[in-house]
């Protein structure tokens, strides 16, 4: 039988949906700090093959979800095409930046950067090797959009500013920086493809900032080239798009690119996304990350409530942005279970 999530995503409506979730191998769980804790720091870890594998296998383990993603951060992809990359404890990434032409133009070749991401390539053949046979193996990646603000930034920031700046202020450098990391991940999604991801998902983490033709032109576009350019290479891969706090942008965002399914931020209601969002695709999510904290009834009743909204159509059950590491494991399962006892 194919696996549930495949069937989701090729448009059937399943009496439960299958499950899994953002960051679902993190910091919530104690055997992920482990397993960190003997690579040595996060990016030892993202290139550590066995050791990401090991820490895409744990929820599995615990917890039975429908799906695996691969253990990986999209920033990699950067550093692949030569960005200097670290980690600063309790802050998060940094990188150095791109602010001009000589920036850009200093970036390598797209065809050098498996030379940086081949032990990623090689988590995704473990993992294909030794997840369940009902478990779907998904592949990931940046949006352009969303890693161009950290790459013109040299980190995150709440309103993505300096991308906006750069937008339009210099805006032959912005568009050359997402047309190369457009062709970059179509290249980057290929690879993890050819080495067993079963489906890809695109997370345009910060696509709300991006409002009107900037939206269409930025987010929706790249989006639709990546989803184009990986099925014709790869018929039948299923693609999942994430343009996170979208809003109206939702409404036909899985038409207007080819992707399968859209995955669903929380600040939108499954009611609305229902009557909006699922007519077109399969949709994905979308419960608040809070209820991993907070638990309790309030937990199942709105897990409850999203895969009632969602019956009529397909769906995949997830949360609305990835888990917290101050999340108790405890809600994770209860969670599960009030789906699969809906």
């Amino acid at each position: 039988m194919t696996k549930t999530i495949l069937r989701a995503l090729a448009g059937e409506t399943l009496p439960t949906p299958p499950i899994w979730m953002m960051r679902q191998a993190g910091r919530y769980l104690p055997e992920y700090r482990a397993t960190r804790a003997e690579a040595g720091d996060f990016l030892s870890l993202c290139y550590n093959s066995d050791l990401a594998a090991e820490v895409t296998l744990q929820p599995i383990r615990r917890y039975g979800f429908d799906a695996a993603i691969l253990f990986a951060d999209i920033l990699l992809l950067p550093q692949a095409l030569g960005a200097d990359l670290w980690f600063v404890t309790g802050e998060g990434p940094r990188l150095s930046t791109i602010t001009d032409a000589d920036g850009l133009a200093q970036l390598k070749p797209i065809d050098e950067i498996d030379e940086v991401l081949n032990p990623i390539y090689e988590t995704v053949r473990i993992l294909s090797r030794e997840l369940p046979k009902e478990t779907t193996l998904i592949g990931f990646a940046g949006a352009p959009w969303t890693v161009a603000t950290y790459m013109i930034a040299g980190r995150g920031t709440k309103d993505q500013g300096p991308a906006h700046a750069l937008m339009q202020e210099q805006p032959e450098v912005f568009e050359g920086l997402i047309n190369i990391l457009t062709k970059a991940t179509i290249e980057y999604l290929s690879k993890q493809i050819e080495a067993g991801a079963e489906v890809v998902k695109i997370f345009d983490s910060w696509a709300g900032s991006l409002k009107g033709d900037a939206f269409t032109k930025y987010a929706l576009e790249p989006a639709r080239e990546i989803t184009q350019a990986l099925k014709a290479r790869h018929p039948g891969i299923p693609v999942i798009a994430f343009p996170r706090e979208a809003g109206n942008g939702y409404i036909g965002f899985a038409k207007a690119t080819g992707a399968d399914c859209v995955a669903l931020d929380n600040s939108v209601s499954a009611e609305w996304a229902a009557e909006h969002v699922q007519v077109d695709s399969c949709v994905q999510g979308n419960l608040a990350s809070s209820h991993m904290v907070t638990g309790g009834q309030d937990l199942v009743d709105e897990t409850r409530r999203i895969c009632k909204a969602f019956a009529g159509g397909p769906h995949i059950f997830n949360l609305g942005h990835g888990i917290t590491p101050d999340a108790d494991p405890d809600n994770v399962q209860r969670m599960i279970d009030a789906v699969r006892e809906a």
